[in-house]
């Protein structure tokens, strides 16, 4: 009965951990979230800004699925 919560308990571990890795290393990252097609508004007053990443989400989206795809097995 526990034994299949541990390792679940372990993946979401492991999973957090990468999470925080990506989390330090992305302002590294030159282009990320800078990508043509990235929405980004200013009022002119300056008060009000708006930034979606969209570009840059499909990019991290077929990213991850390629990665998943080769080493989780493909199921």
């Amino acid at each position: 009965m526990f034994s299949g919560m541990g390792k679940t308990l372990i993946l979401l571990g492991a999973a957090l951990i990468a999470a925080g890795v990506i989390v330090s290393f992305a302002p590294r990252i030159p282009f990320l979230g800078r990508l043509p097609g990235d929405l980004f508004y200013e009022s002119k007053s300056g008060n009000v800004s708006f930034y979606f990443p969209i570009v840059t989400c499909l990019v991290i989206s077929i990213l991850l699925t390629i990665l998943l795809n080769l080493f989780g097995g493909g199921r």
